[in-house]
């Protein structure tokens, strides 16, 4: 019953046989049977007619119930709404349920169950009276998950019973829904650092069509252009006006780099250092989506958002929105990896220059924090945040490790920041901006730590 597709069931059809409708005997019913059947087998062997009426009359009575319940005919849809059908761990969301009965005959009395995954809560349950031919009911219930994911609802499950209570009928609907729920993100300030490179930053940056004005290709002119931008060569070559292009804004790149390696964490749960890593990358994307950069999600083993532009990142073809509802979608579901090294996702870096690198790294060893202090010569600027998984475990002796991690870091150019338990992303995201590294191990003619600008 996917959000707007009505679902039906029939109630009381010939699916499942008759047999599967005495399947169906409440303890009433089945206790009414016994009682009937052993008052019937007494009379027969005491010779007491009014007790063999009592038992025929105890013994047919659930019978009859199943038989009437049975054979009644009438169709019921259903349709299901999420209320968001996408919210953030923690948060909540209202399922709204709708049933119809499209027949001519009423109903009796309905019992509607909805099959949700545990870590949602208890399964819904709702009793509905009598519904008229043509009538419609409505019940919602809430759904809450503190750990990420997607989760399937459905199928609705629909029970009949009898007046009496004898037998009870289950039918399910067909169709369900899914609950996306993405890690949970956070408002990051806006920050302008000293520094600023051309070609990163807040997205500003213009070029023109082409290199020279022997280059330049023209379009036709538009009623509205300004006549200062005909191009009077290229008028007399086509026979009609010609007006130069405008300069086209450049977006300014962004790519956002989660390490999702096993061994890099230690610890699971909604506080676990993973958890952390996932909302902040989830947050930094977000945040610089919003800022007008065209960003992309990649992972350790190399892989990147599906879906995403033709130029390889999300939001340079989409709408923000758009954008952004993918990639959370694929944090909502991203796991650890198997893999032990950055190697694949510098390989992917690579191959160009990535603008503004923000990476959320778990424990590094001195081999992959040596394969990380090369990826930050493949972009314009650099922040990582790094996780221990020591000080995240509690073990405070591999203090002197990390910090030698972070001091190698910074001397490549990123600027690094540690990460402890209880830390807050927004806390974190003002220091980054206040740092500032200046070591001669930044690429030539480029900007030295985080001098790229970032907002």
């Amino acid at each position: 019953m996917a959000a707007g597709e009505p679902g039906a069931v029939e109630d009381g059809g010939r699916k499942g046989g008759l047999r599967t409708a005495l399947g169906g005997l409440t303890t009433r019913g089945r206790s009414f049977l016994a009682a009937g059947l052993a008052a019937a087998v007494c009379a027969y062997v005491l010779g007491q007619g009014d007790l063999l009426r009592v038992g025929l009359l105890l013994a047919v009575l659930p019978l009859v119930c199943v038989t009437v319940l049975y054979r009644t005919r009438y169709r019921v849809t259903g349709t299901r709404r999420l209320s968001p059908s996408r919210v953030p761990a923690g948060a909540e969301a209202r399922v709204h349920l709708r049933m119809e009965n499209v027949s001519r005959l009423p109903t009796g009395l309905l019992m509607l169950q909805d099959r949700v995954p545990y870590v949602l809560g208890p399964r819904p349950r709702f009793v509905l009276d009598r519904v008229e031919s043509g009538g419609r009911r409505e019940v919602s219930y809430r759904v809450r998950s503190d750990l990420r994911g997607r989760y399937p609802l459905g199928p609705l499950q629909l029970r009949l019973s009898d007046p009496f209570g004898m037998c009870e009928l289950t039918r399910s609907f067909s169709a369900y829904d899914t609950l996306v729920v993405i890690p949970r993100t956070v408002p990051l300030p806006a920050l302008r650092l000293a520094g600023e490179a051309s070609g990163y930053g807040d997205g500003r940056q213009r070029s023109l069509a082409l290199a020279g004005e022997d280059d330049i290709i023209p379009r036709g002119y538009r009623h509205g252009d300004d006549l200062r931008r005909v191009h009077w060569r290229s008028t007399a070559r086509h026979g009609e006006l010609m007006v130069r292009r405008e300069e086209q804004p450049q977006r300014a790149r962004c790519a956002v780099l989660l390490d999702t390696r096993q061994i890099g964490y230690q610890g699971a749960g909604p506080d676990s250092a993973f958890e952390w890593a996932v909302s902040g990358a989830a947050s930094a994307l977000v945040h610089m989506l919003e800022r007008g950069f065209a960003v992309r999600l990649l992972t350790d083993d190399g892989n990147a958002v599906p879906g995403e532009g033709t130029d390889g990142y999300a939001g340079s073809t989409q709408e923000s929105a758009d954008s952004a509802g993918l990639m959370l979608d694929t944090l909502a579901v991203v796991g650890h990896s198997d893999g032990g090294g950055l190697s694949r996702a510098h390989d992917v870096l690579r191959g160009g220059n990535e603008g503004l690198l923000i990476a959320f790294f778990g424990d590094l060893d001195e081999e992959q924090t040596a394969v990380a202090a090369r990826m930050r010569q493949r972009a314009g600027a650099g922040v990582a945040f790094v996780l221990d998984s020591a000080a995240w475990a509690g073990d405070e002796s591999a203090g002197g490790a990390a910090d030698d991690r972070l001091r190698r870091l910074r001397e490549s150019g990123w600027t690094a920041v540690p990460v402890e338990p209880g830390d807050e992303l927004p806390e974190l995201w003002q220091l980054a901006g206040g740092m500032r590294t200046d070591t001669p191990s930044a690429p030539s003619g480029g900007p030295t730590g985080f001098a790229g600008g970032w907002s």
